[in-house]
Parts: structure tokens; sequence; C-alpha cells
């Protein structure tokens, strides 16, 4: 029985040496070139890139082997690199699609394969499809071409390029960096030892602004951390943050496509009210206008601003394959996630984690004001928003069982408000009476069951957390 891959909501991930092996990888790869070829777009190249995970430079130059063997041009990194820059080099570029080997904010043990189309974001549910077909007839016992890397050097069908300064130009036309330089701004970054490290710190230097970093060496281990940029794995950013009294925090996730901020405090900044402050800076500060594309676990706070602004405001399932194809259809002016992944007009479909930091802090600077009186500001226009998120583990086999718990639920009340909607569009959301709304739903790529909460205060948040928990029965 041959093995089955398939993607979860950006690209298919796997525990390394597990199911994430070469073989698989190599199959993958030989999907994508079929998929290149059978569209007819090969003549354009692909660019492989990777981050700083174990092995993942070894797994991209196998991506590129096998690619190259088709008679696919390969632009393969020299050195890991974010998701974002690899994305945009490939619009820049004008090629085919790209290839990063990330597993973005997993444990360590995992790696992954994520496919980016033409248009540099995640690949739509109909581009998936394609591919796990063309995937799974390779696993099937379809052919693997394969070319080794130094001949692929010497015919020219693989070459090394670097994506990170066409890049760091474009950000130089997006954001007014001089003006972040002169702020006199001190900026404690934590790169989470993922592809991040370094890019704040080359594009704000030269100025009265100061930026420290930690965790910014490669280690494949992420001692002591995951590297997805929430609360608990910011703790020693959020000392450094309070020791050198640095006016921001912000972290990247291990292939920086995600922001975790934190305030001059050390207190951590939810991605809902990141989300907010980033519509906010574009509706109000830029005087910019176009529809807000959201996810379902994403905040209302965006509902609230599509109002004031006069602004659409669309809402898709969880993953950025749903909201970059909606994006570029709408001409939307922002897209974002419940994760800390952001996307913006002008630049490409797809989250990038460093731009939305360059954002932030140009509404600091634009405003005068700290993280934590920019979120006063933006509650005094939509009202006070509090949000938090639990995870928890369950045996895989246990998946089904979950499920069927799930669709069992059908309160009338929960924490002493009355259900008014219930909807299974991903997940099972409960929308309350009194403005509060709860989610509970599975992740696509790892056996955890995910509940959400919004509500106008913490203790709601905390009591609607823990109602579900008892509905799930876990």
């Amino acid at each position: 029985m041959p093995p089955t891959i398939k993607f979860g909501t950006d690209g298919w991930r796997g525990i390394i040496a597990e199911d994430f092996t070469f073989d698989n990888v190599r199959a993958c790869a030989q999907g994508v070139a079929n998929y290149l070829l059978d569209h007819g777009i090969a003549s354009q190249g692909l660019l492989v890139g990777y981050d700083t995970r174990f092995a993942s430079e070894d797994f991209a130059a196998a991506v590129a082997e096998v690619v190259a063997a088709n008679g696919i041009r390969v632009f393969l990194n020299p050195k890991a690199a974010p998701t974002p820059v690899i994305s945009y080099a490939i619009v820049a570029k004008g090629a085919a699609g790209g290839v990063i080997i990330t597993a973005s904010h997993n444990p360590a043990i995992w790696n992954g394969f994520k496919y980016k189309p033409e248009y540099g974001g995640s690949a739509s549910p109909e581009v998936v499809a394609e591919l796990e077909s063309h995937i799974q007839q390779i696993l099937s016992g379809g052919e693997i071409k394969r070319l080794l890397l130094a001949d692929g050097l010497e015919q020219g069908l693989i070459e090394y390029y670097d994506p990170r300064p066409i890049y760091l130009s474009h950000i130089a036309e997006l954001v007014d960096l001089g003006r972040i330089r002169q702020a006199g701004l001190k900026i404690a970054v934590d790169s989470m030892y993922g592809s991040g490290a370094g890019y704040f710190k080359e594009l704000l230097s030269g100025g009265t602004t100061e930026v420290i970093e930690i965790n910014a060496e490669r280690n494949p281990l992420f001692p002591g951390i995951q590297p997805e940029p929430i609360a608990q794995n910011l703790t020693r950013l959020s000392a450094m943050v309070r020791e050198v009294k640095a006016d921001v925090g912000l972290a990247t996730d291990g292939d920086a496509d995600r922001i975790g901020p934190l305030d001059e405090n050390g207190t951590f900044i939810t991605p809902l009210q990141v989300f907010a402050l980033l519509a906010l800076y574009f509706l109000e500060t830029r005087g910019e206008r176009g529809a807000l594309v959201k996810t379902i676990t994403a905040t209302d706070m965006l509902y609230r601003l599509g109002d004031l602004f006069s602004v659409p405001v669309y809402e898709t399932a969880v993953g950025f394959k749903y909201v970059g194809p909606l994006m570029i259809a709408e001409n939307a002016l922002i897209g974002g996630e419940e994760s800390g992944g952001f996307g913006f007009r002008g630049h490409i479909p797809e989250r990038d984690g460093i731009l939305s930091g360059l954002y932030l802090l140009d509404l600091m600077v634009g405003m005068n004001k700290k993280p934590s009186e920019l979120i006063e500001y933006l509650y005094d226009k939509v009202g006070p928003h509090y949000y938090e998120r639990t995870d928890f583990h369950f045996p895989s086999e246990e998946r089904e069982a979950i499920i069927q718990r799930l669709e069992q639920l059908r309160p009338s009340r929960i924490d002493n408000a009355e259900v008014t909607n219930i909807d299974t569009f991903d997940g099972f959301r409960f929308r309350l009476s009194d403005g509060s709304w709860l989610l509970i739903r599975l992740s696509g790529t790892e056996p955890l069951l995910r509940i959400y909460a919004e509500s106008d205060s913490i203790a709601h948040v905390e009591r609607l957390l823990e109602a579900a928990r008892k509905l799930v029965g876990i």
C-alpha cells in the first residue's frame, strides 16, 4: 500500500525520517514537475528555497535534482531564507512557482514541503488537488527522474539564486524605512532560530533606531521553544523588552511569515489586535481603501472597521490558500488570519512577518504612540475585544471520535448567553447573544484540537474556553 501525502492549510508536513523522507520529498518534487509540464509553464523555471530546520538544505537539493532532471530550470537558494522572501522572488522573476522546504511554526521534529504558484501565494485548493493527484500517481509506482546536483549546475539547469537583495529593495519601496531608522526606537527582536534572522537589523540599521536580536543563530532543535510567536514561547523576549526598556518586541516564526509583537511592557499583542491595528493603519493613517479579507478565526473588529471606513469585509476558511486567491480577486487591501500571518496589497497575496513588523513600526512612528497606546486608540474606535486560543493534543487515532462528538454539539446557551447561530463553515462556531463567539476546530497539520474565543473581557474569554472544553469532553 503506497503512502498518502495530503497538503494541509499550507503544504505538506511530516515528521522527519518517519514520513518526511527523501523518497517522499522526491515524489512531491516529481509531482510539481509533472504539474508544470502539464500546464505548459515549465519554461518559466522554479524557485527552490528552505528554512533553518534539520537537513532542509539537503531536502531542497533533492527537489532541485528531480525538477532539473525533467528539463525544468531551477533557481536554488544558496542559504536559508524566509518564505515571503522566496514568494516575492517568484513574482519578481516571473517564475512558474516555487517550492519551499519548511514546517513553519511546527516543532523541531517536523519539516514540510510548500508549493507557491506564479502569484507567490499559498496554492489554491484547485492547485493543491492537482498536485496531490500527481504525487499519488508517483507514490503508486510512477517514475521519479533525478539529476545529480553537480551535473545540474554544470549543465545550467540548476543555478544558485539569492532572493534577498530583490526583496529588500522592494520592501524599501513599501515602507518609509528612513523614518523608522531615525525615530530613535529600541526594538527587541526574537527570530526564534528561524530564517528571518538579521532582516530587521539590516533593514533598520544606520540611524538612531537600535535593533537588539536574540535567537538569531541557526539551531534546528529550537532549544527551549517551539518556533511559533505566541505568548508562551516569547518569555525570553518579554524579559528582554523589560530589561533593556525596549519600545516594542517583534518575533517571527520559523520561516518568518508570521509576526508576534510585544508591547513596551513585554505584554503579548494578540494576532487579532495586530490584524485590526494593521487594518486601521492602512485605512486611517495611510488613507487607503480596499476590501479586508479575514479567516473565520480572525477578529470581529474587522467588521467594525469595515463599517467605519465603508469597505467590504470577506471571510474565508482557515489558511492562506483561501485568503490569497480572494485578495487577488477583490484587490484587497489586507488579508490575515488568527495565527499572525498577514498579506498586503502591492506586495504578494501571502503572509509576511517581516513586512507586518515594519508596518507596525511605521504606525508607531507616524502616530507617536507606544504599542499599548495604539491598542487603547483602537478600542476607542471599535470597543474592547479580547481573545485567546487553547490547544489540546490528542492521539491521532482519536480524530474521528472527536469529530463525531463535535457534530453532535447543539447547545442552546454557553456561559449564560444564548447561542444565536451555529455554523460548520470551518470547524464549529457558536455566535452568542452578547456579541461573543467561540470556535472549536481541528488543526489541518497536526493532531491538535484548537478552541478560540473573542469577547469584551479576558474573564469572559476564559469562561468560554472552559465551557468549550467541557462541551467537547477533553
